[in-house]
């Protein structure tokens, strides 16, 4: 089970409570201020700006529900080959860098030297989910995933190290944090559902989810 991270002194976490533990994830209720979750919508527009949202296939055919980017040296990718990481957004440009609001988080909650070389954005548009899955497209599971949770309420679940078996389920809420480390690593996991604007953070609704990962 990987330990909860202590804090120094004057860090975005020194107010906090500890986070909730579920099957070894933790889950930093309210993280991220309001300021602070306004701080990193303005850091990404330039990364949108700079690599749009598309719509990824799926090996099996169709596309998700989920749009997404990525910002950072890696973009996450899939199409009909399969799941994996490329050095382009699909319109053949670099990606861009990792906004340093966004690697202040993961620095805080890690305590890590190492930097993420990705930083998967997924936007869950109205009806939007994310089916049970695991991160295993890194080359070394010993660094941690750490997600941001942005705009509307999502519906997480949490499986088992395998398919199948029981579940549970937690509302993240923007400005939740989960990190995903030591044995929880390869956890399934996904989203079942939105709550429609149930924020204004994003005046058109939709959830946000940023996702920080060591890829080589």
């Amino acid at each position: 089970m990987m330990k909860p991270v202590s804090p120094p002194p004057g860090s975005l976490l020194a107010d906090r409570p500890k986070p909730l533990l579920l099957r070894g994830i933790q889950v930093w209720k309210e993280c991220l201020d309001p300021l602070r979750q306004q701080a990193l919508i303005d850091a990404l527009r330039p990364v949108l700006k700079a690599a749009p949202l598309f719509s990824p296939e799926v090996p099996g055919g169709g596309q998700m529900s989920v749009r997404m980017t990525s910002a950072g040296q890696f973009g996450w990718y899939s199409d009909a080959k399969g799941y994996r990481y490329a050095e382009r957004h699909p319109a053949g440009r670099e990606w861009p860098a990792i906004p340093a609001e966004v690697l202040d988080i993961w620095r805080a909650l890690t305590g890590l030297e190492r930097q993420p070389e990705c930083c998967l954005l997924n936007y869950y548009g109205e009806g939007a989910r994310m089916g049970l899955h695991q991160d295993k497209d890194e080359a070394d599971f010993s660094f941690p995933v750490v997600s941001i949770s942005l705009g509307d309420d999502g519906l997480f679940r949490i499986g088992n190290q395998t398919r199948g078996g029981k579940t549970e389920s937690v509302w993240l809420s923007s400005g939740d944090v989960v990190v995903m480390g030591g044995a929880a690593r390869l956890t399934y996991h996904g989203v079942d559902r939105i709550r429609f604007k149930s924020s204004r953070l994003l005046p058109k609704g939709g959830r946000i989810n940023l996702t920080l990962r060591v890829v080589t």
